[in-house]
């Protein structure tokens, strides 16, 4: 271990082999750093922290500080973040309440400077975090989701997996799976294709994800509608699963294209669409 004399920590802490502590930072009781963690200086890790091992923890950053919410009453909760994750200068990120009990974020993970993890949020691996962008609590994130500097999303929302939130979004509902969204509310632009492709999507599965959103989106249908058009003429994958399930468990209701409305739902069936 490298640990700075001149940093405060407290006698219960579990520290793990190899971990780098500088100048200036607290880390207070109930507190474990995996190994080959870096804690840059001034960083606060607070009570219920978890920290997992490779992760790189950058000047000013706070920790498993108790959550903002007038609900909470000193319960016992955590903050726990996978392996190999970076959190930037001043990001924050809160303790869970008694709702859900811990905040988690994933491993191999990115948090830009000054982002907010809100209590109870659920932050898959491989996400990206921008530059402020503001998390509300008890938000879901699936895996390798990019969200865009300056945007926020609201409490209780589920972005789904390999979605993008361009910068300065604001999203109020559910984001599908594979779907890029931007603007105040946020609103579907296309799908992620580029993200995809980074991945190493084929460009047959693509091709299939995009057959998917034109149904949903572009087709005039209401969605159960058009999820049991989709059933008929796009071949089962396990991408269409996956989108399928997102629509049918949506609680707050999924982000939709320029145009959609409220009345959108009552749309009468289009002419059907071809799919080569």
């Amino acid at each position: 271990m490298n640990i700075s004399p001149l940093a405060d920590i407290h006698p219960d802490a579990l520290i793990g082999q190899g971990v780098e502590v500088e100048a200036f930072v607290k880390i207070d009781k109930d507190v474990v750093i995996g190994e080959g963690t870096w804690v840059g200086a001034n960083a606060c890790i607070y009570p219920g922290a978890r920290i997992g091992k490779h992760c790189k923890i950058f000047p000013g950053a706070v920790v498993s500080a108790i959550p903002q919410d007038l609900k909470f009453k000193g319960e016992y909760s955590t903050v726990e973040v996978g392996d190999f994750t970076t959190i930037r200068e001043y990001a924050t990120i809160n303790r869970g309440t008694a709702t859900q009990g811990a905040t988690r974020v994933g491993s191999h993970c990115l948090l830009m400077a000054y982002s907010h993890i809100g209590h109870d949020s659920q932050i898959a691996d491989h996400c990206v975090i921008s530059n402020s962008v503001q998390i509300a609590g008890e938000v879901t994130i699936d895996p390798w989701v990019v969200v865009g500097g300056m945007s926020a999303i609201h409490q209780f929302c589920h972005i789904g997996q390999h979605a993008m939130i361009s910068g300065m979004t604001g999203v109020l509902s559910d984001v599908a799976p594979y779907t890029k969204v931007f603007g105040v509310p946020a609103k579907y632009i296309g799908i992620n294709a580029t993200g995809l492709k980074r991945r190493g999507f084929p460009k047959e599965k693509i091709d299939n994800i995009h057959d998917i959103y034109r149904i949903l989106f572009r087709e005039g249908l209401n969605t159960s509608m058009a999820l049991d058009y989709i059933q008929l003429v796009v071949d089962v994958s396990e991408e269409m699963v996956t989108i399928m399930d997102f629509f049918r468990n949506s609680n707050r209701g999924v982000v939709k294209a320029p145009g959609d409305s409220e009345s959108f739902d009552n749309a009468p069936y289009a002419k059907p669409l071809k799919i080569a």
